[in-house]
């Protein structure tokens, strides 16, 4: 019961502070849950928030990486060989 209503009080101050348009609302939901979610790894003693950015980026850099592979990959034609 405390978890649900510490989300209405967060609904409850965005409506409050004047935050109506969606894309405010929405921006505000998902930072709400990036920190909850920050909290629970916190606590969980998984890794450090700093470990875990590290990590993203990384992962990020790699995705970026094999990306670009698959687009060579893709973009490079097979040359048939002339008949003599």
């Amino acid at each position: 019961m405390s978890k649900s209503r510490f989300v209405f009080d967060k609904f409850a101050k965005l409506i409050e502070q004047g935050l109506v348009s969606y894309k405010d609302i929405s921006v505000e939901i998902v930072n709400i849950l990036k920190s909850k979610r920050d909290e629970i790894v916190f606590r969980m003693k998984l890794a450090s928030k700093e470990e875990v950015e590290i990590l993203n980026k990384r992962i990020s850099n790699l995705e970026k990486k094999l990306n670009k592979i698959k687009k060579s990959k893709t973009s490079k034609k097979t040359k048939r060989a002339k008949k003599s």
